[in-house]
């Protein structure tokens, strides 16, 4: 069978490779004359025979829509078009409509399996229509593992449902990424333990945490055990943030796929304006000195080493900042006025109920 891949980047190329090792025929365009195979897409679309099959593989978004738009006047009846990018569900519907007015059928397909998808085959998630997945099953057989179909492949539904089953695989992945980078640090935090790495590969056969994902942290961590000059900056690619927008729009609770995003918007933070916010309140309402952000990364520097336990963290505090001691010193959020707490620490004034044990801070 002969495929048109539009897009060959670290993906793209590696599927081109893939689909070749399988014995079809592929003529993949890129913008990057030195991989690509055609000079141009209609060079490209020239050279297929009809019915003809093109898979789009670049970036989401107006990139895909302009190109599926351009194929739509360049492609013929009968013929086929895949996205097979990490396009948003809702974009498949008007994708489909516009090609489909020219006669030309579509199938959103959302692909996983990274860099390692070369050799051990990508999962495929497919939707659109049943005659058109046949169209494309010798190319979707190629891609996907060896094995039985049905465990690397689906046809998840009508048009849309390929990218919908993938962006919740990409959520789903996200909070399971997250969970071992906790599970991470925490050893990394125990003194008794002398071996982080050992222990995720203690992990990787016979547990009920063992995953591909756990493998890919034990090579990690092989290679760079204590993550030295690992920037903690982490993008997300979308998908995380549509699957969390769905669970709102269906009102189906995912605090876990939802904290691991929001973990990520964290780490671009060089400065958080939510806990500023939290360390002026703690000002206000307890008297507690508010820190200047250079005695706040003094602060974080020495934290980074450990720190055993909340009076811990408060030592830390007190010896970095001396509280005045003089009531007529404090700041204007002068515990005098800040009424009953919600712990037992003393606020200065007389101490009202409390709701509980702990700490104001």
């Amino acid at each position: 069978m002969q495929l048109g891949l539009i897009g060959l980047g670290k993906m793209g190329g590696n599927m081109r490779e893939r689909v070749r090792r399988a014995g079809h025929e592929v003529i993949g365009y890129d913008t990057d004359p030195e991989v690509s195979d055609a000079e141009s897409v209609q060079a490209m679309v020239d050279r297929l025979e009809a019915p003809r099959t093109v898979w789009v593989m670049v970036p989401a978004g107006k990139v895909t829509r302009e190109v599926i738009s351009d194929l739509a006047d360049r492609l013929f009846p009968g013929d086929l078009v895949i996205d097979g990018g990490n396009s948003r569900f809702s974009d498949d519907v008007p994708n489909a409509e516009l090609l489909g007015a020219k006669g030309v059928g579509y199938l959103d397909c959302g692909v996983s399996g990274g860099i390692w998808g070369l050799d051990n085959g990508y999962g495929l998630m497919c939707g659109g229509d049943a005659e058109h997945v046949e169209q494309a099953m010798p190319i979707f057989d190629a891609l996907r593992p060896e094995g039985p179909r049905d465990e690397g492949f689906v046809h998840a539904g009508a048009v849309g449902a390929g990218h919908y089953v993938k962006m919740v695989h990409n959520g789903i992945e996200y909070g399971l990424m997250h969970a071992y980078a906790e599970g991470y640090e925490l050893l990394e935090k125990k003194d008794i333990v002398t071996d982080v790495p050992g222990a995720f590969k203690a992990w990787s056969r016979g547990t009920v945490v063992r995953s591909w994902l756990l493998d890919l942290m034990v090579t990690a961590l092989e290679d760079n055990p204590e993550l030295e000059d690992v920037s903690d900056y982490t993008a997300d690619s979308g998908e995380g943030r549509w699957t969390v927008e769905e669970g709102i729009a269906n009102a189906v609770p995912m605090p876990v796929i939802s904290a691991s995003l929001f973990a990520r918007f964290a780490s671009r933070q060089q400065v958080s304006p939510a806990m500023q916010a939290v360390a002026a309140l703690r000002g206000q309402f307890g008297g507690h000195q508010v820190m200047t952000v250079a005695e706040g990364e003094d602060l974080r520097t020495e934290a980074a080493k450990g720190v055993a336990s909340p009076d811990a963290s408060a030592a830390q505090e007190e010896r970095k900042i001396a509280r005045p001691t003089d009531p007529t010193e404090a700041t204007k959020g002068d515990a005098t006025r800040a009424g009953p707490t919600s712990g037992t620490e003393s606020t200065g004034g007389s101490p009202g109920p409390t709701s509980g044990t702990g700490s104001t801070g």
